[in-house]
């Protein structure tokens, strides 16, 4: 069974007869009758009773015609669907993402709903490098990545710069006043996570702060915070920002604006789809970028 025949099936019974049917599809009578011949003997019902002078519906006929007017209307949102995605006003983006981008990210759907009301974006949280492998093997339409400025098998489309977060004792002076120098934190030793778990934050912060002395080790963020709040020897950390900052008494968190990562997105290799197109531009546009329309080679 095929749509075309469907399509003259309804407009011979909407035109009760042939020649008007084939005038409004605008195809020739003898290829109208054929398609309806075919169509009958597939279904092994007789659809209309044809006499010289009228054509009318059998109860076969009278009985399929909502269902092949619902099969056609079906089809054409399906058409109607395909060419929104084509054009980036309908479609499903799987975007990887993570807690710390959270409010970033709502506000960018947010303008994006505004302007695309069709497209959805559905968040899937991941660690960092399997969001990259994810949108290497097209499980994600796209993730969202921090630090990262060059990755193979993906394009990186930078968004915004983020400072980095340190974490010192309340009650050393570094910790009032204006944020601390980079130089002046030099003198304080550093836990800092292994470089195993995030080689990229790792040789950024290391080549920040060249001479930098080792503190005491880096274990979780919460117990290392919680360990500098207590320790005996003034230190101090530093981590990305994130969803909201863990309470700990006698710690104070300051914004490092000499030492940010961007944060960008990961897309599959050459240009965006309209889809993808238009959640860049969203994020881009929330937060008074200009869109980026070329990306970072690979």
């Amino acid at each position: 069974m095929e749509l075309r025949q469907l399509e003259c099936f309804v407009a011979v019974a909407e035109e009760l007869g042939f020649g008007r049917a084939a005038e409004r599809l605008r195809i020739v009578r003898a290829a109208m009758e054929h398609r309806i011949a075919a169509l009958e003997r597939e279904l092994g019902l007789r659809l209309f009773d044809r006499s010289s002078r009228h054509v009318r519906l059998t109860a076969a006929g009278e009985r399929l015609l909502p269902e092949a007017r619902a099969a056609l209307a079906a089809a054409d949102r399906v058409r109607r669907t395909a060419a929104g995605i084509a054009a980036g006003t309908e479609g499903l983006i799987r975007l990887g993402t993570a807690r710390a981008f959270a409010d970033r990210v709502y506000r960018a759907l947010d303008t994006l709903a505004a302007s695309r009301p069709g497209l959805r974006v559905r968040l899937e949280r991941a660690p960092q490098e399997a969001r990259l492998a994810a949108v290497r093997s097209g499980t994600f339409d796209a993730a969202l990545v921090r630090t990262v400025e060059r990755a193979e098998g993906v394009d990186l489309h930078p968004l915004w710069y983020e400072p980095l977060i340190a974490a010192l004792p309340a009650a050393h002076p570094l910790a009032a006043g204006e944020p601390p120098r980079l130089e002046d934190l030099l003198r304080l030793p550093l836990r800092l996570a292994p470089r195993a778990a995030n080689p990229a934050f790792h040789d950024l912060v290391t080549s920040a702060l060249p001479g930098w002395i080792p503190g005491p080790p880096f274990t979780t963020l919460h117990d290392t915070l919680t360990d500098l709040a207590a320790g005996p020897e003034p230190s101090w950390t530093v981590f990305h920002p994130v969803g909201g900052l863990p309470p700990v008494e006698r710690v104070v968190f300051r914004a490092l604006p000499d030492l940010t990562v961007p944060v960008s997105l990961a897309t599959p290799p050459g240009p965006p789809s309209p889809p993808l197109q238009a959640l860049l531009d969203a994020l881009c546009t929330t937060h008074g970028l200009r869109p980026a329309a070329v990306p970072t080679p690979r």
